[in-house]
């Protein structure tokens, strides 16, 4: 079982940066592969980028491809969502979500396919 808490939500100006962390409890953080996904007012949840347990693989979502990267720190059961150049179009509840993995370079963007989430964090770009 994995707990998972987002954090660095904010009001921001286009352009401007914003990292989210998103902290997992549970012993087996490093076998996770872990996604992130944003839903905005009125619209379906999308994928935004995921990364594999070996954090040897990552894949973008083509709307932030080049402007967003997510890492993560195993040591520390943490994944971040490095948020540059952004738009008011990227104001959305941004989650991240967990599924556990034998192969260390698994990702996925379907999101159906993980297994645990978080309760999301707000993030809000102004024009």
């Amino acid at each position: 079982q994995v707990q998972l808490v987002e954090s660095g939500g904010g009001l921001v100006q286009a352009g401007n940066s914003l990292t989210l962390s998103c902290a997992a409890s549970g012993r087996t953080f490093s076998s996770y592969a872990m996604g992130w996904f944003r839903q905005a007012p009125g619209k379906e949840r999308e994928f935004v980028a995921a990364i594999s347990w070996s954090a040897g693989t990552t894949y973008y979502a083509d709307s932030v491809k080049g402007r967003f990267t997510t890492s993560r720190d195993n040591a520390k059961n943490t994944v971040y969502l490095q948020m540059n150049s952004l738009k008011p179009e990227d104001t959305a509840v941004y989650y991240c979500a967990g599924k556990l993995s034998n192969s260390p370079y698994y990702y996925t963007s379907r999101s159906y396919e993980y297994d645990y989430w978080g309760q999301g964090t707000q993030v809000t770009v102004s024009s």
